[in-house]
């Protein structure tokens, strides 16, 4: 099993593309954790996981409706400020253009690191939904980076 560290950086990483502010995410992350672990004694891998990040999706979706009317400022980490290349802009900006449910598909499956199972759980959908979705979601991608790099 997964360090626990590593669990919640992946959370983490998944609130932060979602909401694009590193304070923010952080508090998401810590509330994703502590509701979870007020119904649940451990962390296995599997369903639990995919719970976890069904947490966490739900309070980022919570936390925009609460802040609707007010942005949240887009931000960055710093690391990213010191090694920023033309090809980390244009697969950021590839990915933003994509629909909610394809960008959330490859967050979970690609910086998230779940499995096709545990997405499809994640997600509220089937493997081969997931597959497709993964599948269509590249595809645009790649549309999205021609001529771009």
């Amino acid at each position: 099993m997964e360090e626990l560290t590593e669990i919640y950086d992946k959370i983490y990483r998944y609130c932060f593309y979602r909401i694009r502010n590193s304070a923010a995410a952080e508090d998401v992350t810590q509330e994703a954790f502590l509701k979870y672990f007020s119904q649940n004694k451990s962390l296995r891998h599997g369903e639990d996981m995919a719970y976890l990040y069904t947490i966490a999706k739900n309070l980022c979706i919570d936390l925009f409706r609460k802040k609707q009317t007010e942005e949240l400022p887009e931000e960055y980490p710093a690391e990213d400020f010191a090694d920023k290349s033309e090809t980390k802009i244009a697969v950021r900006t590839a990915m933003e253009k994509l629909d909610e449910r394809n960008r959330e598909a490859l967050i979970l499956r690609y910086i998230g690191g779940l499995s096709v199972n545990e997405t499809a759980a994640a997600m509220g959908i089937s493997r081969f939904a997931v597959h497709r979705l993964e599948r269509a979601a590249l595809a645009e991608m790649k549309k999205n980076l021609k001529g771009a790099l």
